[in-house]
């Protein structure tokens, strides 16, 4: 346990807080690079933010004169979200400190143990099979917690470019709720915001008809855009659902009738709908109640699903092999960076610690947790390395 341990513990002193490193990758690949990788930095965004990308790659034989070696990728994030307030903390959020058995400090649970046990099942796999006709990778970026717009999904691009794909990545995201485990995500629902702007006519509100209320002419669109079924989800997804976050109308004074009023709202979608289908049948409803409008729409991320097959499998197997427990497979939550990766990557699952305290105040992981997770990833890389072509 020491090795996972202590190693988590160095990364959880660094206060990295989104967008920057403070030497989290130094560390890493200072690890990774007596193993055969070859490591890459790739840094992008503006000189006071600047965002720091790890690709390391040890490219196995292959595994027959003509066939190239499969590549198994770890993904993840060096960065962590602010601490809060400091008062509010039991311990220093960047001193790594023990009680009950739990290992405290910011990033704790969210990633840096997972960041650990990856570097150490890589130590032990290559230590036990130093021939190994799987190649393995690293995927890490400080722009996770952030805007996410110059960390991975940069990698990702370049790899593109260069023709570069992988075959199998497991994101270390905090996937589970009660043992390490017991939970995977095996994809995430995709993630689209709109802002709309419906036009109205100003006016004082004592001759409201001198004017044209926008929020009233909007409030039966609201009503109905609320009711509609989008889609019934699938096997794997459930239902869309679309959320009304922000409402913004009026100018503070109490007897002017606006003239615009400004609505946030958020798709979450499964692979059932696509963003070009919502698009067209929200903007639909504005135009049948006769609304003068516009709307701008940001597509943060599409939806991904990786069905039971040789990744989900060979989790499966390692999981159980090393706590006894069946897991459960799920899509729920946020987005994550495996809606890059899945671009690339024909089978992303994440898999990590318990997410019961992640972006909060306290934020621990219980250390009888920190060696089946690094054990679970050695057990894949053992299954994966023995596994036939996906």
């Amino acid at each position: 346990m020491h090795r996972t341990l202590r190693l988590a513990e160095e990364l959880i002193s660094r206060a990295s807080v989104t967008p920057h490193d403070a030497g989290c990758l130094d560390i890493i690949m200072a690890r990774l690079q007596p193993l055969g990788f070859a490591c890459e930095v790739i840094e992008s965004g503006p000189d006071d933010a600047r965002v720091k990308n790890l690709w390391a790659k040890r490219a196995a034989k292959p595994a027959s004169d003509s066939g190239a070696s499969r590549l198994f990728v770890f993904a993840g994030h060096t960065d962590v979200v602010p601490t809060g307030p400091l008062d509010q903390w039991k311990s220093a959020p960047f001193s790594p400190s023990h009680r009950n058995g739990r290992l405290y400090g910011r990033g704790a649970s969210d990633m840096k143990t997972s960041l650990a046990a990856f570097v150490v099942a890589s130590e032990e796999f290559l230590a036990e099979h130093p021939q190994t006709a799987l190649s393995i990778g690293f995927l890490l970026t400080s722009d996770e917690e952030g805007p996410a717009v110059d960390g991975t999904v940069k990698v990702c691009e370049a790899l593109t470019q260069r023709g570069e794909r992988m075959d199998y990545c497991v994101v270390g995201e905090p996937t589970s709720i009660e043992r390490t485990g017991d939970m995977i995500k095996n994809g995430r629902r995709g993630t689209m915001s709109g802002k709309l702007t419906v036009i109205g006519v100003q006016g004082h509100i004592a001759y409201p008809h001198l004017a044209k209320n926008p929020i009233h002419m909007v409030a039966p669109a609201l009503a109905e855009l609320v009711g509609i079924e989008w889609d019934k989800g699938n096997e794997f997804f459930p239902p869309t659902t679309w959320q009304v976050s922000n409402i913004h109308g009026g100018t503070g004074a109490s007897n002017v009738i606006p003239g615009a009023v400004v609505i946030d709202f958020n798709f979450r979608f499964s692979t059932e709908s696509t963003p070009a289908g919502l698009q067209r049948r929200l903007q639909n409803v504005l135009t049948r109640h006769g609304l003068e409008f516009d709307v701008q729409w940001v597509v943060g991320g599409l939806p991904f699903l990786t069905a039971p097959g040789t990744l989900v499998n060979a989790v499966r197997d390692a999981i159980c092999a090393e706590t006894g427990l069946e897991t459960q497979l799920s899509t729920t939550g946020g987005t994550s960076d495996g809606r890059f990766i899945a671009q690339i990557c024909p089978q992303v699952i994440e898999l990590g610690p318990p997410n019961a305290t992640i972006h909060k105040i306290d934020e621990y992981v219980a250390v009888a947790d920190i060696e089946p997770l690094k054990n679970i990833y050695r057990r894949l890389l053992i299954n994966l390395s023995q596994a036939g072509t996906a």
